[in-house]
């Protein structure tokens, strides 16, 4: 079943503009990121899951480009335009070879099962 996204026909013609250009800059950075990098983690200060998904890939030998924006209380506007451009509802938000696989529970279990390897070397 296909992600809901409301359609662009019931958005009013005069705040379209501003719909598609809302933290354009951000989403620009993080797509030309996972689509460069074979391991990207984006994040925010002070959230745990954060590090611990960092920590794993520490761990693991396995270089990732990092994206940090903002902390609990600063840039949560910006870190929502990633939220819905990816459907995905917490950070961290972890790709590998541009696809998003999860946060760090789901790169525990990749890397457990050695899927994350296999995803790697594809």
């Amino acid at each position: 079943m296909p992600r809901p996204i409301l359609d662009e026909s019931a958005i009013h013609p005069a705040i379209r503009q501003k719909v598609a250009g809302l933290n354009h800059e951000l989403l620009a950075q993080v797509q030309a990121a996972v689509a460069t990098h074979p391991l990207v983690v984006l994040g925010m200060a002070g959230n745990p899951f954060v590090g611990r998904a960092r920590k794993l890939l520490g761990d693991a030998g396995l270089a990732h480009e990092y994206i940090g924006i903002g902390s609990y209380v600063s840039e949560w506007r910006r870190r929502n335009a990633l939220k819905m451009w990816t459907g995905w509802p917490t950070y961290p938000m972890v790709f590998v070879r541009g696809t998003l696989i999860g946060g760090a529970d789901d790169l525990k279990r990749l890397i457990a099962s050695g899927e994350l390897q296999t995803l790697l070397a594809a």
